[in-house]
């Protein structure tokens, strides 16, 4: 499996952006998907991921701004970012865990400027 996310750049704090995540092939919605994000010496760590739809389960840090959800007839996941802040500054990557192996997108940056 392929995934190819985009939607990062630069915005400023308390802006918004939405992240896509296209995977190359129809992955089922039991298969947890989801986002991962590495700050610059920092180690990577959870963002948000969803299975079957409605299980969703959000870091700490964006819980109540960010919003994960599936389209699964494009086979795209979707972070929605929400009051963003300096500190969300970060690579955001998409995983998928299909057939119990996991799989990571190339990373898209997001920038939020003070």
């Amino acid at each position: 499996v392929q995934l190819q996310a985009s939607g990062g750049g630069l915005v400023q704090t308390g802006g918004s952006l939405r992240l896509s995540c296209v995977a190359s092939r129809t992955i089922h919605s039991s298969v947890v998907m989801g986002w991962y994000c590495q700050a610059p010496g920092k180690e990577r760590e959870l963002v948000a991921t969803l299975r079957s739809g409605r299980d969703a389960n959000y870091g700490d840090s964006v819980s109540g701004r960010f919003t994960i959800f599936r389209d699964n007839a494009k086979n795209t996941v979707y972070l929605q970012m929400n009051s963003l802040k300096p500190e969300d500054t970060a690579v955001y990557y998409c995983y998928a865990k299909p057939d119990g192996v996991a799989y990571w997108g190339q990373g898209t940056l997001v920038t939020v400027s003070s």
